[in-house]
């Protein structure tokens, strides 16, 4: 019990919230108090639902020894009443030592109420406490559920989103390569073309002039008889 008391005045005095957050690992820090919270929680439930019990008992030997001097007084009226004063004197004499037995009782009752009411206070205090920690710790797992998955999500984009957009960025330049040669040897046919048409061009010129000199040799060749 001194274990509980102990712990219970440590997490009294100490907020929760500032324990989780202070925790190298808050999920199981919370894990951890909640089971320990748990196990205080039905140890306190036992203990006062005994000192509970020990409450009423107390409570019920103090109202059979009331009810006892209520029925002591009874009887000694009634012996002053039949003129039995002797009589009257026993009953009073015993109504004097359970007068002595109920504040005894009294005492012994009030104490039993006391420590019940302390222990109803802990169990009470210590339900409030387990219900926050549950509160806390279903907000921290799911806190840390969002980190790891943020976490995995980084470390897949970083693994795989940034090789994949390098393999594009290859693709690409290799692309861009092949289309450059496409579109020089393209130039270069296109010069190629140029020259040999301008080249055509000439020769078509020179079998003309061959074909006019021819024309004239064989003219003057007719005018000379040849």
């Amino acid at each position: 019990m001194a274990n509980i008391l102990s712990r219970f005045k440590t997490i009294m005095e100490a907020n929760i919230n500032a324990l989780l957050d202070k925790a190298e690992d808050p999920v199981k820090m919370a894990d951890q108090l909640a089971r320990d919270l748990q196990e205080d929680l039905g140890e306190v439930k036992a203990q006062t639902a005994a000192v509970m019990a020990e409450e009423k008992r107390a409570k019920r030997a103090y109202d059979e020894c009331q009810a006892e001097i209520n029925k002591l007084q009874t009887y000694a009226e009634k012996a002053v009443m039949a003129g039995n004063d002797a009589d009257a004197k026993t009953f009073l004499q015993e109504k004097s030592n359970k007068m002595t037995t109920l504040e005894s009782l009294k005492g012994a009752w009030e104490m039993a109420a006391a420590n019940a009411n302390k222990m109803r206070e802990m169990h009470d205090k210590l339900t409030e406490q387990l219900q926050q920690v549950e509160e806390r710790r279903a907000a921290i797992r799911a806190k840390a559920a969002m980190m790891k998955s943020q976490q995995m999500a980084g470390k897949i984009q970083s693994d795989y989103g940034q090789s994949s957009l390098a393999a594009f960025d290859a693709l690409e330049e290799k692309l861009n390569r092949k289309l450059d040669e496409a579109e020089a040897m393209a130039e270069l046919n296109t010069k190629k073309d140029d020259v040999a048409d301008l080249m055509a061009k000439y020769d078509d010129t020179a079998n003309v002039q061959n074909s006019v000199v021819d024309d004239e040799l064989a003219a003057l060749k007719a005018k000379l008889g040849k």
